[in-house]
């Protein structure tokens, strides 16, 4: 009779574990790469190829735990019983709960914290110099970068080549670059997965970390800590370049714009002057006592980026018109308002921002 009452019960659990196992596997193949996506498992950096290493290592040692445990749970599910199974001979012996317990779990976390401890270790300077000498070198980098966190979009400056920019970070390929990270107004977290660990902005303080691209390319990096409404759309972009071109970008950066003769042009300038864009943006070389605000980003050269509203939308003609006359229908929830312009200012605004590479 009580064998009647618990072979359905039996038969409902074994399905439900075989439906854990099947949902677990199916949860671990779902996390594999994601094309166009940044991944810690695609690193090219010496500190992110430290990070992919500590990974696997979790993974792998995760997988056998995993292996493991659920062949003990499927071992005990299968295996007919026999005897009374209130009697002390059909529990399991005391050396599977000191293995199971002690002796299996106390080394993987060993192996686990000591390689960590290494792993944060090799990832906290350039790979070319020991640790003992990072405070020097953070004083005297060649290329140093400093990297200010809004909500929502990133302020950069390059202090050394007077060049300022937004939400695009072009370094030298194989050359450490130390960034010098805060916040001005709440706690973000840098992130660029392929390049380094992340590390957080925080206002008032300055976190240091060093980032070294092996390769060209160009890197997406991210926002890792919740800052506000479009936290998840506050992207960056690393854009690791050889050292002739990364040259030649600093020195056009280093540039005012051109003087305008052009009439739209000059139009377009008069509509930036006039209108709302004044008070929260700079561009280099006009009317700087005016046009000086750091609320939004510096526009010296934001015909030069790839992208617009941190890393959201392709920057070409019709985004930075829908930017300009509806940025919340981009990024709801940002803090840049609706600027609103009749067609004939519209185009001549737009032409002018266009022109300023």
């Amino acid at each position: 009779m009580t064998q009647s009452v618990l072979q359905p019960v039996a038969r409902r659990c074994r399905r439900l574990l075989v439906t854990a196992v099947v949902a677990t596997l199916t949860t671990l193949v779902s996390g594999c790469d994601t094309p166009g996506q940044p991944s810690v498992l695609d690193p090219t950096g010496p500190a992110a190829a430290q990070i992919e290493s500590l990974w696997w290592l979790m993974f792998w040692l995760g997988l056998g735990v995993f292996v493991l445990v659920f062949g003990l749970v499927l071992y005990a599910s299968f295996r007919k019983r026999t005897g009374d199974p209130r009697s002390p001979a059909s529990t399991p012996g005391k050396w599977l709960i000191l293995f199971g317990g002690f002796a299996l779990p106390i080394p993987i976390l060993a192996i686990v914290v000591g390689y960590n401890l290494f792993v944060s270790e090799a990832a906290t300077g350039p790979s070319f110099a020991a640790n003992d000498a990072i405070p020097d070198a953070a004083t005297s980098a060649e290329w140093t970068i400093d990297l200010i966190g809004h909500q929502f979009w990133w302020e950069v400056h390059y202090p050394n080549q007077e060049v300022v920019t937004a939400n695009e970070i072009h370094i030298p390929v194989g050359e450490p670059v130390l960034f010098r990270l805060t916040s001005a107004d709440v706690i973000h977290s840098f992130w660029v997965p392929q390049l380094h660990g992340k590390l957080d902005l925080i206002p008032g303080q300055t976190n240091r970390i060093w980032i070294e691209a092996e390769e060209a390319g160009i890197f997406r990096g991210i926002c890792a800590e919740f800052c506000g409404t479009q936290h998840a759309m506050m992207h960056l972009l690393i854009i690791a370049q050889p050292a002739d071109e990364f040259e030649e970008w600093v020195s056009e950066q280093q540039q005012p714009i051109a003087e305008i003769n052009d009439p739209l042009l000059i139009q377009g300038q008069q509509v930036f002057m006039g209108s709302a864009c004044v008070y929260c943006h700079t561009i280099q070389g006009m009317n700087e006592a005016a046009a000086t605000d750091t609320i939004g980003p510096d526009l010296t050269h934001v015909a030069s980026r790839l992208t617009l509203a941190a890393a959201t939308v392709e920057n070409n003609r019709g985004n930075l018109g829908g930017w300009i006359l509806d940025p919340h229908g981009i990024k709801p929830g940002v803090l840049m308002p609706p600027t609103r312009l009749n067609s004939e200012n519209f185009r001549a605004l737009l032409f002018f921002l266009e022109s300023l590479r």
